[in-house]
């Protein structure tokens, strides 16, 4: 019977070891949001060449959306009042290590635009981006308070996929030319730094403003706030305001 007491607690605390050491992955207060609801849909964009750098950006070396655990908590809250509705919520960006801010900096200094970088600015050359306030160069997201994401309609065939090779129109253009995102139509693409891309833009469908008008109510009930340039970034204010740059892992 000792025996056997003492192989349990030794189980016990290598267990509790183990637990200790998956902590460690994450800086205290942060979360992986799958491990919070793993039925919020994940396509975090900066992991992967789609973007409007056209490829992976620093610091993002697994698409995980990494949040703070209050955030995760309201986003859950969220997609439990989406669940009836046949709707999902669905991430594209959500902690932004500095690194990855500082890699946009350089990025848009560069000197040079391809055709599907301006797929993402078609109206001003991306230097003037972080001028217009389109990209900030002290990130919300750094703190982990802030996320991009859309709505899913589940009951909607989303199987589109990105094609890198192909020659998608502007961000701006109809849904059915521009670069697909398994997602409702909002108007513009994800990360259009347009006019048009203003939550409150008049260059769009009543059908795309109801799908505006219900995402941001839905996260405003859980106490996010919309930025008024991008329909897709929200905040939750008080949920962080240290920056931080630890590395997106891979949920373990």
């Amino acid at each position: 019977m000792k025996i056997a007491v003492i192989a349990l607690l030794a189980i016990a605390l290598i267990s509790g070891a183990g637990s200790s050491a998956f902590a460690e992955n994450l800086p205290g207060g942060f979360v992986f949001l799958r491990d919070v609801d793993p039925t919020i849909i994940q396509d975090i964009r900066y992991a992967s060449a789609n973007n409007f750098m056209g490829r992976p950006i620093a610091g993002y070396g697994a698409a995980e959306c990494v949040v703070k655990r209050e955030v995760g908590r309201r986003l859950r809250a969220v997609q439990q009042e989406l669940a009836p509705q046949k709707l999902s919520l669905k991430m594209f960006d959500c902690y932004r290590p500095a690194r990855a801010v500082a890699d946009m900096v350089a990025w848009s200094k560069n000197g040079k635009e391809t055709a599907s970088e301006r797929r993402y600015n078609p109206a001003f050359s991306k230097a003037d981006l972080f001028r217009l306030g389109y990209i900030a160069t002290h990130s919300g997201h750094s703190t982990g308070s802030a996320v991009d994401l859309t709505l899913v309609d589940l009951t909607a065939d989303n199987s589109r996929k990105f094609d890198p090779a192909k020659d998608y129109a502007d961000c701006t253009a109809p849904v059915a030319a521009r670069a697909p995102e398994g997602s409702v139509d909002m108007g513009t693409g994800y990360d259009c730094s347009d006019a048009k891309g203003h939550t409150a833009a008049s260059a769009i469908t009543p059908a795309q403003r109801r799908w505006r008008n219900l995402l941001v109510a839905a996260m405003a009930r859980q106490g996010f706030a919309n930025y008024s340039k991008e329909w897709w970034h929200f905040s939750l204010p008080g949920a962080g305001a240290a920056a931080y740059d630890f590395p997106i892992t891979r949920a373990h």
